[in-house]
């Protein structure tokens, strides 16, 4: 299995780092200290388990999970005997290991990720699927440091500018450094619909279109020659 390690504390990572590379059963694919920085790998890469810490500063492991769409197996590594309850309402967490960690029970907790893969588990798919489905509402954007949680539903337009976009919702707006190819991956196409190189739009909420442009709150977007049969396609028209 491969997996990755998130834990703030240069010591613990050492422990659990020296104790993959002797299980045969798993392949260390990289170490993080920093949540958030182990959030951007794993929007980008996959693993089949993460060793995690709970008490991490500005994130902690708890709200680490609820970013994921699709959380791996998750085995806990804590000083914290006070959080068992809580880990076991998450279907991803498999185990929960109290520092300092032994050789003996870290083994014994890849062995049970282990034994769980081999299993099917109907009903647990069924949960993480709902749980996903759930997750899909909303999105995550980071800003100085801090991931924003936003609703999906409340966007109503994204507009590009420069390095950054500019996410419009119906309470609030957010600059974030990104592209809108990026954000347009993570929507919803049913919702959203790229209507120029400069602009997605939430056709759920066009007021008025005129000509080349539509009204959506109170910014009135263009429409590009080449996006507009696309738009006229997601309309209901009378």
């Amino acid at each position: 299995m491969n997996c990755i390690i998130i834990d703030d504390e240069a010591m613990a990572r050492a422990i659990v780092e020296q104790f993959t590379i002797e299980n045969k059963n798993l392949t260390l694919d990289a170490e993080f200290s920093d949540a958030i920085q182990a959030i951007k790998y794993l929007n980008q890469n996959q693993t089949d388990l993460i060793f995690l810490d709970i008490h991490m500063p500005t994130f902690n492991g708890f709200e680490l999970i609820q970013t994921l769409k699709n959380p791996p197996k998750i085995i806990l590594t804590t000083s914290d005997r006070n959080f068992a309850i809580e880990a076991f309402e998450y279907d991803c967490i498999v185990d929960y290991l109290v520092k300092p960690i032994s050789r003996e029970r870290f083994d014994k907790s890849v062995n049970k990720v282990l034994s769980i893969n081999k299993s099917t588990q109907p009903s647990l798919s069924s949960k993480n699927e709902e749980i996903n489905q759930e997750n899909e509402k909303f999105l995550y954007v980071n800003i100085d440091r801090r991931l924003i949680k936003i609703d999906i539903p409340t966007i109503y337009l994204i507009e590009a500018k420069g390095d950054y976009i500019l996410i419009k919702t119906t309470s609030k707006n957010y600059t974030v450094h990104s592209t809108l190819k990026k954000i347009e991956e993570k929507l919803p196409n049913d919702l959203f619909l790229k209507i120029h190189r400069s602009y997605i739009i939430n056709t759920k909420q066009i007021i008025d279109i005129e000509d080349n442009s539509v009204l959506i709150e109170k910014d009135v977007i263009p429409v590009s020659r080449s996006n507009r049969p696309e738009l006229m396609k997601r309309l209901n028209l009378l």
